[in-house]
């Protein structure tokens, strides 16, 4: 591994032991970790069989240039003069009949997003609760499976609400996810940067539109900001507000934006307006 390589990774998880150590702790420089090594570690992540963005780069063709690729993006970065591009929409069709709308980045936004995503997810994955499940490493559909399995068998249940947000990624609020950010982010341009891959245009069908809310299915980042900004909207208000509120037991699974919120036991009562 090239030295900068090392250096870049030995940063991340020096960060990462601050962020378990203090969940309190605010992030002020973290830009400057937006080096080559990072962003080629990012190229080399990305499916090599996606889709292109709006400018039909592959992800292969993209890498076989990668040295000047990465170069000419990092000094976009330095300078400040990155832009992200434009997201080509598709709508792939659900197991409901439903379409569901999914947005491609070109390569070299995806590129972005990716190491952005490696080095917030240091930084809040310690700070998450361990109800949420969903584009976590080391966890799985079948780790929140088993959660709610394990706590059927071992809890006399009276009931179980399914929960799915409708349409959550496309009407997260920007201006409440950069504050959530801000709450262990104040790097401004970092901030700034997923402020930009928040508000690129929407290309579909030939006309491209300002995305004004959401975040868009199909861009790497876009998983992570799920998580961020539910784990303030629900999970933390689940946790602090609505468990106190109960007589008796109750749980949440969280997979991404699908949930099983109220896990009770037949002695609940749940004290004042639910």
């Amino acid at each position: 591994m090239h030295r900068n390589a090392e250096d870049v990774f030995t940063k991340l998880q020096r960060i990462e032991t601050l962020a378990k150590q203090d969940v309190k702790l605010k992030f002020t420089s973290l830009a400057h970790l937006l080096t080559p090594e990072l962003l080629q570690h990012a190229l080399e992540k990305l499916n090599k069989h996606a889709a292109p963005g709006e400018d039909g780069v592959t992800v292969k063709e993209f890498a076989e240039k990668a040295e000047e690729n990465i170069a000419t993006l990092y000094l976009e970065l330095r300078e400040m003069k990155y832009r992200a591009s434009n997201v080509r929409r598709v709508h792939i069709p659900k197991s409901n009949g439903k379409l569901r709308p999914l947005g491609i980045p070109i390569v070299k936004d995806r590129v972005v997003q990716s190491a952005m995503a490696m080095i917030i997810q240091t930084i809040y994955e310690p700070y998450f609760l361990d109800v949420s499940y969903g584009f976590r490493p080391g966890r799985s559909a079948h780790d929140a499976l088993e959660a709610i399995k394990t706590e059927v068998d071992n809890t006399p249940i009276n009931w179980i609400v399914d929960v799915d947000i409708r349409g959550y990624f496309d009407h997260v609020n920007h201006d409440w996810m950069i504050k959530f950010l801000e709450h262990r982010i104040v790097d401004k341009t970092m901030l700034r940067l997923v402020s930009k891959c928040l508000k690129a245009g929407i290309l579909d069908n030939g006309v491209v539109t300002r995305n004004e809310d959401g975040t868009p299915q199909g861009g790497p980042i876009s998983p992570l900001l799920a998580n961020i900004y539910l784990h303030y909207v629900l999970d933390l208000w689940f946790e602090k507000e609505y468990k106190l509120r109960c007589a008796g037991h109750s749980f949440m699974v969280r997979y991404a934006d699908d949930c099983a919120p109220r896990t009770l036991t037949s002695d609940e009562r749940v004290k004042g307006a639910a």
